[in-house]
């Protein structure tokens, strides 16, 4: 007989970077201390898991104690961070062992921590680090950049409780994300444009 008390897989959005680090909003849905724990994305959707893929540019082991690795993901739009150790063994692993630079994709937890000066800063805690192609990377973009469109397109829907939210908790102008889309797939045109063989002109016109 199944267990109905088992917590069901919360779905990864696609996000950018660009957005996923001004997700700095936290909150539960329910007063269980086993309740996930979500980020309120500004675009008007909440986030327990996410799904990023861009170039890992660089690696570093900043534990003190034991291994504590952090990456930098740079995708169109910016760069995410993603720290993993002890209880993340297979990232931390995939971490101190893939060379850079390198197409990867990265399933996780987004996590939020205040500094010093009070400045809220976001990461991702990984369940996974996946080395991809760049074709799998372009499809990454296309898709993140719908997944924000249609996000922006209901963002003042009525009854979008979490639409109504972002624009309460969030200083910002939607549009920025807009811009970041349009971003994103111009660097698309430019691969593909690189792609391209060039023309022989040596007949002339």
């Amino acid at each position: 007989m199944a267990d109905n008390t088992t917590p069901t897989r919360e779905p990864a959005r696609r996000v950018f970077a660009t957005e996923l680090n001004d997700a700095t909003f936290t909150f539960k849905e329910s007063e269980d201390d086993r309740a996930p724990v979500y980020v309120l994305l500004p675009t008007g959707e909440q986030a327990n898991r996410v799904f990023v893929v861009g170039t890992l540019t660089e690696t570093e082991d900043v534990g003190r104690d034991q291994e504590y690795w952090q990456g930098r993901v740079v995708d169109p739009t910016g760069t995410a961070f993603v720290y993993a150790g002890q209880y993340q063994p297979e990232a931390a692993g995939a971490l101190r062992e893939l060379e850079t630079p390198t197409y990867v994709a990265v399933v996780g937890k987004p996590r939020t921590y205040e500094t010093d000066d009070g400045t809220v800063n976001v990461s991702i805690r990984p369940e996974s680090i996946t080395v991809v192609d760049e074709s799998a990377r372009s499809r990454w973009v296309t898709e993140a950049a719908e997944r924000t469109l249609d996000r922006l397109g209901a963002l003042d829907s009525e009854g979008n409780e979490y639409g109504v939210r972002a624009q309460e908790e969030y200083d910002v102008d939607p549009s920025v994300y807009q811009s970041a889309v349009v971003e994103a797939l111009e660097s698309l045109d430019e691969l593909d444009a690189e792609a391209e063989p060039a023309e022989d002109l040596s007949s002339g016109p």
